[in-house]
C-alpha cells in the first residue's frame, strides 16, 4: 500500500513539473526573482517556449511538450515494472 502512495506522489510531481514547463501554468507561487533565486525558474512557467524561442522548433512547442511528457511517463512506468513487487 505504501508503494502505491510513493508512486502516485511521484507521478503526480512529475505532472506538476512538466505544468510548470508548459504553457498552461497559471500559478504564481513564489516572488519574481524566481524559484529559491534562481532567475530561469520564474513564477509564470512556460519554461519551453522561453527554451525553444528563435529557433526552428518554436511552432511545435505544444506537440514537443506532448511527446516529451508521453516519453518520460513511459519511461516511469517501464522503471516501475522492473522494480521488484511484494505480494501484500
Amino acid at each position: 500500500m505504501m508503494r502505491r502512495w510513493i508512486t502516485l506522489a511521484l507521478i503526480a510531481s512529475i505532472t506538476l513539473i512538466f505544468f510548470y514547463v508548459s504553457r498552461f501554468w497559471y500559478l504564481n507561487l513564489w516572488p519574481r526573482q524566481g524559484l529559491f533565486g534562481i532567475e530561469g525558474l520564474r513564477p509564470q512557467g512556460g519554461l519551453l517556449a522561453r527554451w525553444l524561442r528563435g529557433t526552428d522548433a518554436a511552432p511545435y512547442e505544444l506537440l514537443i511538450w506532448a511527446i516529451g511528457f508521453f516519453a518520460v511517463l513511459s519511461i516511469a512506468q517501464k522503471i516501475y515494472d522492473r522494480l521488484p513487487h511484494r505480494d501484500d
